[in-house]
């Protein structure tokens, strides 16, 4: 058991429970915890993860059923995910769960099957069961390296946490990594989803995923690890081992970036915290993006039709109402003619997204545009063809 600096222990009971000894408790927790403790509870009753049984609202020490639902915390041996390993730990036990952890060693870092495996201890020590710690290889390809290494992590966490059976993975993201992620999306893309951030629940191969700490900051689980007297690792890419007011190299991640270099030059020409009000705004953006989606889904129902054989025969991948999505608010035409692209595995930009657009409203018998890998737009009346060999669908 984990014992916080200044928590006041206080045994009120001591009953026999069969063979058993159950030592009763009051534990005083401090503010960081009592913050995270109630975000992660709130984000599991939603998931109808809540209280499996009574005997676990009366103090004490509680095993869960052995058939009690799984969660799986997403351990990377850093600060925040060692931090929600102790809360979800301690909420399990409040709540009736089971409560496990799961380690991805990427082979990126020296060391790093050792720090993978040092954090599994910890996690063992916290009673934590099951702690799986898995080796995963990183393929190379245009993405970059750290969205080769994102996609390998979720596989490989989504493939362990199906196999034990799981109810959801936690995540640890925190205030500031949502804010880092807002102004990377700034950066790096346009629209909407630029300023949305990270969702607080997504599907990922079959998993769900939770993010409970978007409303914490990292100052928070630096604190509950201070606490709880928990030694965590910092990734040497984070530069967190340069002083304030230097400038990182370009070598380093852009994350690290905006975290060490862009986000107190921001707090300090406004002179405010930028990380909350990045964070706040991606709520709202996000409810907004959901909104808009829920409309596209119909509209999708409605204009969006599968090739026949014959047309199939000719390259054709997707046929889309040409006169109906002319009818549609931009917005929505435009995230449709996106998702269309996206559903069909075909990568795209802004541009492209705009010159199909244009065949929808503007169109004056002009070619429609060239996406990779010989895909192509092009409009007979009043239907869009979405084609995987351009050349021959005009035949």
């Amino acid at each position: 058991m984990w014992l916080l600096p200044g928590t006041l222990w206080t045994p009120w009971s001591d009953p026999w429970i069969g063979s058993e000894r159950e030592a009763a408790w009051i534990m005083v927790y401090s503010a960081e915890m009592k913050k995270a403790v109630g975000l992660l509870r709130s984000n599991l009753d939603r998931e109808g993860l809540g209280l499996q049984d009574r005997r676990f609202t009366h103090h004490g020490v509680h095993r869960p059923d052995s058939d009690a639902p799984l969660i799986l915390v997403a351990c990377s041996g850093g600060r925040d995910s060692l931090a929600l390993a102790c809360v979800a730990h301690l909420v399990a036990d409040m709540t009736g769960l089971r409560c496990g952890a799961l380690l991805i060693d990427h082979g990126l870092v020296p060391d790093s099957d050792r720090i993978a495996e040092r954090a599994a201890g910890t996690c063992r020590e916290l009673g934590m069961d099951p702690v799986r710690v898995t080796r995963v290889k990183v393929p190379v390809t245009s993405a970059g390296p750290e969205a080769d290494a994102r996609a390998a992590r979720y596989q490989a966490l989504s493939e362990q946490a199906l196999g034990l059976g799981a109810r959801a993975v936690l995540l640890a993201h925190t205030r500031d990594d949502q804010a880092e992620t807002v102004l990377i999306g700034l950066i790096r893309s346009q629209g909407l989803e630029a300023i949305t951030g990270m969702a607080r629940r997504v599907e990922r191969r079959g998993m769900c995923y939770l993010r409970p700490f978007l409303d914490l900051d990292r100052k928070d689980t630096t604190a509950i690890c201070r606490q709880q007297g928990i030694a965590w690792w910092d990734d040497p890419t984070n530069g967190d081992d340069q002083p304030a007011g230097s400038t990182l190299p370009e070598t380093l991640p852009l994350r690290s970036r905006i975290r060490h270099d862009l986000l107190p030059a921001l707090n300090r020409f406004a002179g405010r915290d930028m990380v909350r009000r990045l964070a706040l705004g991606a709520d709202m953006a996000r409810l907004d993006q959901d909104y808009l989606d829920s409309q596209v889904d119909g509209l999708f129902q409605r204009l969006v039709a599968c090739p026949d054989t014959d047309q199939k025969a000719e390259g054709v991948l997707a046929c889309l109402d040409a006169h109906g999505l002319a009818d549609c608010h931009p917005a929505l035409r435009t995230r449709l003619l996106a998702q269309v692209l996206t559903r069909l595995g075909i990568r795209f930009t802004a541009v492209q997204v705009r010159a199909l657009d244009d065949l929808v409203c503007r169109w004056h018998g002009q070619q429609g545009p060239r996406f990779p890998s010989s895909h192509t737009a092009i409009r007979k009346g009043q239907v869009i063809l979405i084609c995987n060999d351009g050349d021959h669908a005009h035949r």
